[in-house]
């Protein structure tokens, strides 16, 4: 199911993508919409899930997890109920920010935050090794985060 986006409605997601925190008068400044106008349709978006929630981007090293790393994972049998438990386990491990579940080679692709090596390497025991439905994973070390985020263009192309 698609929602209906009009113009005012792309130029608010586009504004709010990279700053939720603008103040309402101040987006209507931006969009040429009245502050009602802006509460009203921000109200919408997220009702319908367009907008699915507001959040703050912490730099991991800040927080002292300056390690990051991609793992893929190929499972043996892709079972529902194996392949949900596999979900319910990475979507539950705090290290790990986002989890895929793909086609292809590999089953899942995970990003996951560490303190350091050692941390990591007790996180492949408890996901990985200590999973009889992991058939094998791949280590991918991240040595420089080029671009990170979630913002989705909002803009039709002509």
């Amino acid at each position: 199911m698609t929602t209906h986006l009009d113009e005012y409605d792309r130029k608010l997601l586009a504004q709010v993508q990279n700053d939720a925190r603008i103040p309402q008068n101040e987006l209507g400044t931006r969009v040429n919409l009245s502050t009602a106008a802006v509460n009203r349709r921000l109200k919408r978006l997220s009702e319908e899930k367009v907008i699915e929630r507001y959040t703050a981007i912490v730099e991991p090293g800040a927080v002292g997890y300056p390690l990051m790393i991609v793992v893929t994972v190929e499972i043996e049998r892709e079972q529902i109920d194996l392949l949900d438990a596999m979900k319910r386990t990475f979507a539950a491990c705090p290290q790990i920010q986002q989890c895929y579940y793909i086609a292809g080679e590999w089953d899942f692709v995970l990003v996951l935050v560490v303190r350091n090596m050692d941390q990591y390497n007790d996180l492949t025991r408890q996901l990985f090794f200590g999973n009889n439905n992991v058939k094998r994973f791949k280590t991918l070390v991240v040595m420089d985060r080029v671009k990170a985020g979630h913002n989705v263009p909002v803009h039709i192309d002509p």
